[in-house]
């Protein structure tokens, strides 16, 4: 992740206007915003809905041309299966996203609300739960076994949920200024999906800075956005730091939404060097506008102690070390440490399968800026950590007391730490969920993988557990990226942090279902792939996830997938299942 104070370069180009440098653009570009700011509160829902297809349509026609860019981005080879990942996290996930939000304004321009159909359950501490995935068949057989609940601020009941859904676009004509938004750097439809959440959720229109490192993406965005930038409500920008500053401290501005890392945060809302960090320690922000952020942290992953067998235990170390390397270990909810009991049987096998994984998992360039840099700094605080094939790291019998780097530096490049807890059972469950609470940078995602018989071994208590974790997605015996995915979810930190203790940020995005009042997304998936799901009686028939780095046909499937977002059809399921039971 990296935004304004992490860039370099000064030019600026604007989609659909003749290029140029300097502020003029930035000024032209917000000029054309405010006339457009009117041509967008005079749609109407339908007018809205109709654009959104038309931006949805054009994703598919355009997705070769997306992935392509992306590829050129990270240095992937065309061929490697890996390529699946920039299908999924990038055009897959935007005509996802898309077509959600053309559910909602279409319930709304009904007179309907987007979650009236929704199942709706029950958490601790008096929490109502909105069902996100699935939302219909298609959902439950392409993800089978997979689930996804928002869960509602404490208090807030179902008829309210089902009221307040909408945000505003329950009054579409009462627009909120321009926002400008820092795209991300490392996953394309970050960008994009941001945009689409300033729009819709909150009714502005949109000055979209991309990432230095995603400029390739110009051309291809331009193409996908196309019907909102003709009717004024988008502006496409590229450009460097002074570029951003200028941007985002413009008197047109009324709202800033990034995702990068907390020191550009700081930077941005406070200043930089020692009299940004004393007007931070003194909370007196130079930003003069509101500022939303996705920022990251330290992710964590609790294995919780049980009796698994051999193939259990391999499947689960892949998909550990493919919460690190997706991406190459550039995401922002990427997991850095895994929470083991020391008192578990079977930890040894666990940790030689996990080095295993590690070490035979893809090779790939590390494309992101300072990636070598940030390894070379986790292996300088743990000399006895294990480098492994491609520079990825293990961190592991770590000294008592000396975990403070591990769990307070977001790495942000393929290095994973294992810390113990000299708990077994119940005990341990509750120590894990203090450690990640109160030891843990940043709230952003945290995963547990757990057997099916510990889960039931807990029964009450491990949805307590779930509900004691400050984090904005947990996923249970799935990655928090399935979160990312889901469009219906709501995407960012735990509420609660302050301007001037920002750890993962403030605010969410994505919720194309438009859901008011969201505490957290809560994911479950199978423990174990199909068939042996079937055959220990999960009743999932998912076969190993296309997002798994291991996965040998991740490539096909995303492509294939990708189509079906934009436009589901019952014949183009045999395809996506014979490309999925290959991988």
């Amino acid at each position: 992740m990296i935004a304004v104070s992490e860039t370099t370069g000064s030019d600026v180009r604007v989609a659909n206007s003749p290029d140029s440098t300097g502020h003029d653009a930035v000024d032209r570009a917000l000029e054309d915003l405010s006339v457009g700011e009117k041509t967008w509160g005079s749609l109407t829902l339908s007018d809205r809905r109709a654009l959104l297809e038309k931006v949805r349509d054009l994703t598919a026609r355009h997705a070769e041309e997306w992935v392509a860019a992306a590829v050129e981005i990270k240095k992937l080879d065309p061929t490697s299966p890996l390529v699946g990942e920039e299908w999924i996290s990038g055009p897959y996930a935007f005509a996802g996203g898309a077509a959600t939000l053309v559910h909602s304004l279409a319930a709304l321009g009904a007179g309907d609300s987007p979650i009236a159909g929704a199942t709706f359950g029950s958490a601790p501490g008096g929490r109502t739960t909105v069902r996100v995935l699935p939302l219909g068949i298609f959902d439950a057989l392409l993800l089978n076994g997979f689930s996804a609940d928002v869960w509602l601020q404490p208090g807030v009941d179902a008829a309210h949920a089902k009221q307040a859904a909408g945000l505003a676009q329950l009054d579409p004509a009462h627009t909120h200024g321009i926002g400008v938004v820092l795209g991300a750097g490392n996953i394309m439809s970050i960008a994009p999906l941001d945009t689409l959440y300033e729009l819709f959720a909150h009714n502005r229109v949109v000055a979209l800075k991309l990432n230095p490192i995603t400029d390739p993406m110009l051309p291809v965005l331009a193409k996908v956005l196309a019907p909102l930038i003709d009717v004024g409500a988008v502006r496409l920008l590229t450009g460097g730091a002074e570029l951003g500053t200028y941007l985002v401290n413009h008197q047109s501005v009324d709202h800033v939404h990034m995702t990068g890392s907390s020191i550009t945060h700081d930077t941005i809302v406070f200043g930089p060097g020692e009299k940004g960090a004393a007007r931070r320690a003194a909370n007196e922000p130079l930003l003069d506008k509101p500022m939303t952020s996705e920022l990251g942290g330290v992710s964590p992953t609790i294995v919780f102690p049980g009796e698994w067998s051999a193939a259990d235990i391999k499947y689960q170390a892949e998909h550990v070390a493919t919460q690190r390397l997706h991406n190459g270990g550039y995401n922002c909810v990427a997991s850095q440490v895994v929470v083991l009991s020391s008192e578990w049987k079977q930890r040894d096998q666990f940790l030689a399968a996990l080095r295993t994984a590690l070490d035979t998992a893809p090779g790939r360039a590390p494309y992101y800026p300072g990636s070598d840099n940030r390894v070379g700094s986790a292996v300088a605080s743990y000399p006895a950590a294990d480098v492994l094939t491609g520079g990825r790291v293990l961190i592991h019998d770590i000294d008592p007391g000396k975990e403070i780097d591990l769990l307070q530096t977001e790495y942000f490049a393929p290095v994973l730490g294992v810390i113990e807890l000299p708990y077994g059972a119940d005990q341990f469950a509750a120590e894990a969920v203090r450690t990640v609470n109160s030891d843990f940078v940043g709230t952003l995602g945290i995963n547990i993988v757990a057997h099916p018989k510990t889960i039931r071994g807990l029964g009450s208590r491990f949805d307590e557990l779930v509900a004691e974790l400050n984090y904005g997605t947990v996923a249970v015996n799935a990655w928090t990226g399935v979160g990312f995915l889901t469009a219906g979810a709501t995407w960012g930190a735990f509420p609660g942090h302050t301007i001037d203790d920002i750890q993962s940020g403030m605010g969410i995005v994505h919720n194309a279902l438009l859901i008011d009042d969201a505490e957290r997304t809560v994911v479950r998936g199978p423990f174990r792939p199909s068939p042996r799901s079937i055959i220990n009686r999960e009743w999932a028939i998912s076969p190993k996830p296309p997002w798994f780095v291991t996965n040998r046909t991740a490539a096909t499937t995303g492509r294939l997938l990708t189509a079906f977002a934009a436009r589901p059809s019952w014949t183009k399921l045999p395809a996506i299942f014979a490309s999925a039971l290959r991988g």
